[in-house]
């Protein structure tokens, strides 16, 4: 059986600039931050607090060896959300 753990966050007001997706580009605003660690990676993805769509974060998913990683990741990705500049995910961040 596989492991796996998720963490969410609401309520992220994304800093100037926003953060980048995959899907449609920059998004800001309120957002929630979303992350699934499963077999040492770590995906992360964003949505309008409320809403129902889901997009990645560029850069996700990130290597995550382990839980605890994968939890660190999250951490980051709320911390990268809140900074803007269009943010990104980079793996030598965790």
């Amino acid at each position: 059986m596989d492991t796996w753990a998720t963490w969410t966050t609401a309520g992220v007001i994304a800093g100037s600039g926003g953060v980048m997706t995959e899907e449609v580009g920059t998004i800001t605003g309120d957002l929630t931050v979303h992350t699934t660690w499963l077999e040492g990676e770590a995906a992360v993805a964003v949505q309008y607090t409320g809403a129902s769509d889901w997009y990645t974060v560029s850069g996700s998913p990130v290597p995550a060896d382990n839980e605890t990683t994968g939890r660190a990741v999250h951490q980051r990705a709320v911390e990268t959300v809140r900074s803007g500049h269009a943010a990104r995910l980079v793996s030598e961040d965790v």
